[in-house]
């Protein structure tokens, strides 16, 4: 008999039609009669709404050396070569979009990774240890920052890299000012509840191409209708040092960014360490090390009192 970590429970790309699924999992797991390091307010509202948002957790200092070691990463690159990716079209070499996996690859980052503030929120909603099964520097350079179309992150990863259950979440830590009108990310709150299954089978290699413009594992438009129509659209815009915390299965995506104003947010997902990869459930090869962490030898050890962070990674 097949555990639940075994049977396919989220089935997607496999029909011809999208389907609305069940959620089968909880959206908090802490234990009960546990405090959240967060006011109990918010907790409740990220279960409501599957995203929160936490103003004022970094210092204008932390952002500063933050901000500092991502423009270090997008200029000269990191320890992977293939980690850095680049805006499509339009002199899109060079603006890069991502560098994925900066945890591995800098200090600065491995360190903020396990920082109290992300990894110790994370273990109480995920009620387990926790790992960090992507990261990535996104920038949304001004004026030829590109979108990124509506999507659920659990479905991409449940499909291309074996994630077993939604018990899995995202952090983005601001380093620079949001504005509503610079491509902010847009949340349709309470569509963590519902699994939109998406249609087409997923080319091998499909990373190469999704990581500059997703065209599998794009929901179709009537249920994106149907959701926004259901809880709406929000788009927040907070300030440099706020945290945005989402479930892995809220629908988001934001607009181009056409201003002077860049946005740059450093994502983290904390993925119960309970929750690790097994093969695709899309029958496709894994995607790279780098997009998807499989050699991961134990979880995050939660760091609680912390010196100002480094000037310069390895």
């Amino acid at each position: 008999m097949m555990t639940d970590t075994e049977q396919d429970l989220y089935p997607s790309r496999q029909k011809p039609r999208p389907e609305w699924l069940e959620r089968r999992d909880p959206v908090v797991h802490g234990q009960p009669g546990q405090e959240p390091p967060v006011d109990r307010e918010l907790i409740d509202q990220f279960v409501r709404d599957g995203f929160v948002v936490l103003e004022d957790v970094f210092s204008p200092e932390e952002v500063k050396a933050l901000t500092r070691e991502a423009n270090a990463l997008r200029e000269r690159g990191g320890l992977i070569p293939e980690s850095r990716i680049s805006e499509r079209g339009m002199g899109g070499a060079d603006a890069v979009r991502s560098v994925f996996a900066p945890h591995r690859q800098s200090d600065v980052f491995e360190r903020l990774a396990a920082d109290e503030r992300l990894s110790g929120l994370a273990q109480f909603i995920l009620g387990d240890d926790v790992y960090i099964h992507q990261s990535r520097i996104n920038y949304k350079p001004a004026f030829r920052g590109k979108d990124f179309y509506w999507h659920s992150d659990f479905e991409t990863w449940h499909t291309e890299d074996g994630m077993p259950r939604m018990r899995a979440i995202s952090m983005s830590v601001m380093l620079t000012d949001n504005h509503p009108h610079s491509g902010p990310t847009m949340f349709m709150p309470g569509s963590h509840m519902n699994y939109v299954t998406c249609v087409g089978e997923t080319p091998n290699e499909h990373y190469r191409e999704s990581l500059k413009k997703q065209e599998y594992g794009v929901p179709d438009g009537d249920s994106l209708a149907r959701l926004s129509k259901l809880g709406g659209i929000e788009g927040p815009a907070p300030k440099a040092g706020s945290v945005v915390v989402f479930d892995c299965n809220t629908m988001h995506g934001s607009n181009s960014n056409i201003t002077p104003y860049e946005r740059i947010n450093a994502f983290f997902v904390f993925n119960a360490w309970s929750n690790r990869l097994r093969d695709p459930f899309g029958n496709t090869q894994p995607r790279p090390e780098f997009v998807a962490h499989r050699q991961v030898k134990e979880p995050i050890r939660a760091l609680k009192t912390l010196p100002p962070f480094p000037v310069g990674g390895r």
